[in-house]
């Protein structure tokens, strides 16, 4: 009796002290928490430091994701939100939301960084992802000109939607919207978000799909696949800076410090480059994984200081639902 009585109370204790476990909850976009993304070794590789449980909860696209933290506000169960842009950032910054964070990182971005605010993880060039041997057109104007079937996601709740908003403007301005005029029977449709198309591409509903020039080594090193090739376009092409930040009312400060810091460290950065499928913000020790170097590297990058990519968006967005409404 004794020995059960010894058994119940070490059961006890050990519920007690799982229990008393911090949780911090992360909100990010579902490809990040799917089985084959970056979430599942993520959560593994910081439990294994934090002493906490790691909720990592997918909300579709990282513009929804700001979405529903706006809806949400101060009443949000989120202590992190991974999966904004440089696009977003100053949207994001004017919620009050946020809090500034205390990570230094030695950062391997192709631009300066030096935000209080917002931390970055991975960045990337967006592009449109065809099979190999297709005929593709160089630009937007010859894209608009052809047959090309492609799928794109919404601006307004995904980010590459809005960073191929953002890039015709950039390319094209006062022009943008004859150029959407002219895409538009091009589309084929309109997603919430990048999964959905992306699935739509593979299943052949497309000739080519709104992606990155980094997605051909997803099937390249996961899958021996060699495919899958990006279209390189004339005008450049948009880049896109992600990033995570700690929410202002979190109840967990310290561990939201602590992952964000762990976000820039070689544990987190290594992980990226073959499940996230973007470059890593910190380069790891290990360098990048064999196959990234047969990647398209675009001659011109594109890409709007925060404060302009809101007064660009104010422009483009109504240009862009005005053009696939006729």
């Amino acid at each position: 009796m004794k020995h059960l009585l010894i058994a119940a109370g070490l059961l006890t204790a050990t519920s007690a002290m799982a229990a008393e476990k911090p949780e911090l909850t992360v909100y990010t976009y579902d490809s990040f928490v799917s089985d084959w993304g970056p979430g599942p070794k993520v959560e593994e590789a910081f439990e294994a430091i934090c002493e906490c449980d790691l909720n990592l909860v997918g909300v579709e696209d990282g513009a929804a994701l700001l979405s529903r933290l706006r809806l949400e506000g101060n009443n949000t169960d989120a202590d992190v939100a991974l999966g904004l842009d440089t696009n977003l950032i100053e949207t994001a910054k004017k919620t009050g939301l946020f809090a500034p964070h205390a990570v230094e990182a030695k950062y391997t971005l192709p631009v300066d960084w030096a935000d209080e605010t917002f931390v970055p993880y991975d960045w990337g060039y967006f592009a449109f992802v065809h099979k190999k041997g297709a005929s593709v057109p160089s630009s937007f104007r010859e894209l608009a000109e052809s047959d090309t079937k492609i799928l794109i996601q919404d601006p307004r709740s995904s980010t590459p939607g809005l960073g191929l908003l953002l890039w015709v403007k950039s390319a094209y301005g006062d022009e943008a919207a004859d150029i959407w005029a002219g895409l538009s029977d091009n589309i084929v449709t309109v997603t919430k978000g990048w999964s959905e198309a992306y699935g739509l591409f593979l299943d052949g509903e497309a000739d080519m799909v709104l992606s990155y020039t980094t997605s051909p080594a997803y099937h390249l090193i996961a899958e021996e696949d060699d495919s899958k090739a990006t279209a390189a376009f004339d005008e450049g092409h948009y880049m896109q800076v992600e990033v995570a930040a700690k929410l202002a009312g979190t109840d967990q400060p310290e561990l939201a410090d602590k992952f964000l810091n762990f976000m820039v460290s070689d544990a987190f950065q290594s992980i990226i480059p073959t499940t996230n499928w973007m470059y890593p913000a910190v380069t790891p020790a290990s360098g990048l994984p064999a196959g990234f170097e047969t990647l398209q590297t675009p001659e011109k990058a594109l890409l709007l200081a925060p404060e302009d990519a809101v007064a660009a968006r104010r422009e483009a967005l109504p240009e862009w639902l005005e053009a696939l409404s006729q």
